[in-house]
């Protein structure tokens, strides 16, 4: 069960799913669904900082497997075995 989520800053916003997403994951972590303009695709993101996000996440389970940073967006890869 791999997840990525993404941010463009350390206090949020947080990009956590696609538009094929867990519904149940994204309620638990409070997503809100959206599609910005000009994108042809879905994602849900909460207002949360990244590590409030990655903390709800590994109550659930999930741990960080990697971590990068793009531009100015940091990305982290997630596992649940």
């Amino acid at each position: 069960h791999p997840l990525r989520c993404l941010s463009p800053q350390e206090v949020g916003p947080t990009m956590v799913g696609d538009e094929h997403s867990d519904p149940g994951l994204m309620s638990f972590l409070g997503a809100t669904k959206r599609n910005m303009l000009g994108n042809h695709f879905w994602e849900y993101y909460v207002n949360d900082a990244p590590r409030i996000v990655l903390n709800k996440l590994e109550s659930c389970g999930y741990r960080v497997v990697s971590m990068t940073g793009v531009g100015q967006t940091l990305v982290w890869c997630l596992h649940k075995e």
